[in-house]
């Protein structure tokens, strides 16, 4: 990390792995803080806390329904789909709108696009950049599921954010906002300086493609998530929980209120 903002007497040991690997060590309870799916975060709501900062929230940016060849609709437990892993965000949309339709199995999200291509599976669920290069490998559209999403809730998407342990102290908890926040503020008046990063793990490595991603994933809701995105994250956990996804028990999701004096 290369330490462009003040981290405020904390120190960080970060790791950068695929979101599925994450969800399961957050499960184990190895994070202190994370960027988890928010499919995770709800079934961790008893014991994190989402933080204001850090959210991929929005209109237009929910994973795409894909088919192996134009025209396929998923119909049958004969077909096959693949999910980017059994807690992420888009698993779950797949199992709100085309429950029951097809087998599931669930991969790494970057051996999705490839396998449709080898016609190894039917249908998959893309997410990241492989929203704006699918037309490229010959795939088919079947659903855009954030689109299905948006007209059945009027909310934006929550995909993922930034969640903490309800363990920590609240001025911990408070501290890490800040760090996170200035990080966001930062990256938004250096853009130049974020691309060393973003080449090195995105799987796309075109600059428009990166550019494109960062545009429609960084928004006003990433620097704070505010009253509508505390509705979406209500609007997720209702939704989750009338289709077993969440147990009735479970606790929805709550944004971590900053002090204004903090």
């Amino acid at each position: 990390m290369t330490k462009a903002v003040d981290w405020r007497g904390l120190e960080f040991h970060v790791e950068l792995i695929d979101i599925q690997q994450l969800n399961d060590r957050l499960f184990a309870g190895e994070f202190d803080v994370a960027k988890a799916s928010f499919h995770a975060a709800l079934l961790l709501a008893g014991e994190t806390v989402v933080l204001p900062s850090g959210s991929a929230l929005g209109f237009g940016v929910g994973p795409l329904l894909l088919s192996a060849e134009p025209g396929l609709v998923p119909r049958s437990p004969e077909q096959l789909t693949l999910c980017p892993g059994r807690h992420t965000t888009a698993s779950l949309l797949f199992s709100l709108f085309h429950r029951g339709t097809t087998r599931v199995e669930h991969v790494v999200f970057s051996d999705i696009m490839s396998a449709l291509q080898r016609r190894d599976a039917d249908f998959g669920v893309c997410i990241h950049e492989g929203r704006f290069t699918w037309q490229q490998h010959g795939l088919g559209l079947v659903e855009d599921l954030g689109t299905r999403w948006e007209e059945a809730t009027k909310c934006p998407l929550p995909l993922g954010g930034m969640i903490a342990r309800q363990r920590l102290p609240v001025s911990t908890i408070a501290t890490i906002q800040a760090v996170i926040r200035d990080s966001l503020d930062y990256a938004l008046t250096n853009r130049s300086a974020t691309f060393p990063t973003m080449r090195q793990y995105a799987q796309e490595f075109d600059d428009d493609v990166l550019m494109k991603h960062v545009e429609l994933y960084v928004n006003k809701w990433t620097f704070d998530l505010g009253e509508t995105g505390q509705q979406a994250l209500d609007q997720l956990f209702s939704r989750a929980r009338a289709v077993g996804l969440v147990s009735d028990a479970a606790e929805r999701l709550q944004v971590f209120e900053v002090q204004q004096n903090a």
